[in-house]
């Protein structure tokens, strides 16, 4: 590992009072040895803090994570539609079929295993119009483990497969579940990644009524929201049915009701640096976490 490497990385405060904390605590304890209690208490709360950070998907107290699309797209009325997991075989095609009878943009975080197993399929997303971005190599549980080789190495590799898949390199990681931990945010500065995770989603993997997963979705709809969905491991209604093929026409249906429309995530990042927006390159925060 080269750390130079990191050097243009910028931490948030809560890193960089972790980082004096830990460096600090040490160096108090041998001044005054009878503070370690004290020390150590305050070294343990600042590293549970990290660890909510990192498994709070929303949250951006260790990076920068969009929770919600810049301000500039949320006035013009964009909003985006992400879809994990896939590419599925099965259910994929079906789901480009419903965009494009709506003339709807989504993007879509591909394993890049499922990727190197379903090619042309993958390219038909980005033919169609949608985007393809980085949801990890294989979808392992143990990525918020790793430390920053770790992280760079799963990233890396599946930014290269996705590449070679699509000929489209991706800007945006979504972690499997949004788990992460605070050796990501480096990685990804250096990789030219932005973490992207949602404004609300369905629970479309768990949940097998069609209209409680609308429903979710639907609360609170508004101008520059990051909607999540899946097609892969999607549940499937009583009727055998995946979730997202029922729940996706409505969706549309809803979104131009409400003089909304979708685009992808590239789009919103493309438009946002054309209009020179100050709150982006990796800054973008959103309010709420």
């Amino acid at each position: 590992m080269t750390l130079s490497a990191y050097r243009n990385w910028q931490p948030t405060p809560l890193m960089k009072t972790s980082f004096v904390l830990t460096l600090a605590a040490p160096l108090a304890i041998a001044i005054h040895p009878a503070i370690w209690p004290w020390a150590l208490a305050v070294v343990v709360a600042d590293h549970l803090l990290l660890t909510f950070a990192g498994l709070w998907p929303r949250c951006s107290w260790a990076g920068s994570n969009w929770t919600s699309l810049p301000p500039a797209s949320a006035e013009r009325g964009e909003i985006a539609i992400t879809i994990d997991d896939g590419p599925d075989p099965e259910i994929t095609p079906a789901v480009l079929d419903v965009l494009d009878r709506y003339g709807a943009k989504a993007t879509f975080f591909c394993i890049a295993e499922n990727a190197q197993s379903y090619p042309d399929l993958c390219r038909d997303i980005v033919k169609r119009g949608h985007g393809v971005e980085n949801h990890s190599m294989q979808h392992k549980y143990h990525l918020p483990f790793l430390l920053l080789d770790g992280w760079l190495a799963e990233l890396n590799t599946a930014q290269d497969a996705l590449t070679k898949v699509t000929g489209i390199r991706p800007r945006f990681f979504r972690p499997p579940v949004g788990l992460r931990n605070p050796w990501l945010d480096p990685v990804l500065n250096r990789l030219d990644l932005q973490l992207a995770s949602w404004s609300r989603r369905g629970f479309d993997t768990v949940q097998r009524d069609p209209q409680v997963v609308l429903a979710r979705l639907l609360k609170g709809l508004k101008a520059g929201d990051i909607l999540l969905l899946h097609d892969r491991n999607a549940a499937r209604t009583a009727e055998d049915v995946p979730v997202i093929l029922e729940v996706l026409p409505a969706l549309l249906d809803a979104i131009a009701a409400a003089k909304l429309h979708t685009v992808t995530l590239g789009e919103s990042l493309d438009r946002s640096r054309h209009m020179q927006e100050p709150l982006f390159n990796r800054t973008h925060q959103t309010a709420e976490t």
